[in-house]
């Protein structure tokens, strides 16, 4: 943890923009809606080898490009589309990945069918026991292997377990903030207050 230019308390890694409003507004509050569940998954598998920053910075272009996030839109998306999105300087420009995103979107309208929402199915894996704050970070966990295996059971594409641990961390279903962040204590409320979704009366609960 390292103070911003601002003199205030962060985690190491928000030190500037775009990084300190993302950190201080958004990474690690808890989530419970489908798109924007979605967005992250798919930001989070165009950020694989690359930094976060970049992602940031183009976050509002990959909006536009990918009509939103929203679900059934992408996985209508077919070879017009994935040809435009190739063409379009303000996201990444790989064929892998935009490709993943289209699959995952098809992927995420059957596990909706599946579990009633992607965030019930999601946050099935919520660690039982919350980690010790002031033990070291990971970048994988038994939970995030978990939510890898079974996405990846499930069709998705680009959700290995460093992935899916990021986006376990900027969804709230951990909180990986800095003890003595300015964030900690407010996601820490935020992550009390959250009513866990569920899936709705009659839909049957699968394995993870």
């Amino acid at each position: 943890m390292s103070p911003a230019a601002d003199g205030v308390p962060r985690c190491s890694w928000a030190a500037r923009e775009p990084e300190t409003g993302y950190h201080d507004t958004e990474w690690g509050f808890p989530v419970g809606d489908d798109v924007r569940l979605f967005e992250k998954i798919c930001l989070e598998g165009f950020q694989s080898g690359l930094s976060w920053r970049t992602i940031l910075l183009k976050r509002d272009n990959f909006r536009a490009a990918f009509a939103g996030f929203d679900i059934p839109t992408v996985a209508g998306f077919g070879e017009h589309e994935v040809e435009r999105l190739l063409g379009d300087a303000g996201i990444i420009r790989h064929r892998g990945k935009i490709n993943a995103a289209i699959n995952n979107a098809a992927r995420a309208l059957e596990l909706i069918d599946e579990a009633g929402s992607l965030a019930a199915f999601v946050w099935r894996f919520e660690p039982e026991v919350a980690a010790d704050p002031t033990a070291e970070p990971v970048s994988i966990t038994p939970e995030s292997v978990a939510l890898s295996t079974a996405l990846k059971k499930r069709g998705w594409k680009f959700v290995g377990p460093t992935t899916m641990y990021a986006f376990m961390q900027s969804m709230g279903v951990v909180n990986d903030h800095a003890p003595g962040c300015l964030t900690y204590e407010p996601v820490a409320r935020a992550r009390e207050q959250f009513s866990r979704p569920k899936p709705p009366a009659g839909v049957p609960l699968s394995p993870p």
